[in-house]
């Protein structure tokens, strides 16, 4: 009903910026709160940052200060600017997007952040 396509991702040098764009197309009419996880190898999945409809953010405390995520109700897209990356961000980031009680979520895209 609601597709999340995740773009942006690669590999950059620490000290690096990129900058996550997720595009969201079908039935979106009522999305409510966008955000972004991240996965590492061997780890739980975890919330990197979250945005309500009304820009309300929320971060996990590791990305505080360097990553800011915003959103373009007009276009449906949630952005994730990440910048002085850290080898430890290296990571698959999903986007995900909450539709009244449904909950979506993005292929993933992979974050390398190399020493």
């Amino acid at each position: 009903q609601v597709q999340l396509v995740e773009s942006g991702g690669g590999l950059v040098q620490a000290g690096g910026s990129l900058r996550l764009s997720c595009a969201a197309s079908g039935n979106i009419f009522s999305l409510g709160a966008m955000g972004w996880h991240r996965q590492a190898p061997g780890k739980q999945r975890e919330l990197v940052a979250s945005i309500g409809t009304y820009a309300s953010t929320n971060y996990a405390d590791s990305v505080k200060g360097r990553f800011t995520i915003s959103r373009d109700n007009a276009k449906n897209t949630v952005y994730l600017q990440m910048n002085s990356l850290k080898p430890k961000d290296t990571a698959v980031y999903y986007c995900n997007a909450e539709k009244l009680i449904e909950d979506y979520w993005g292929q993933g895209i992979q974050v390398t952040v190399s020493s």
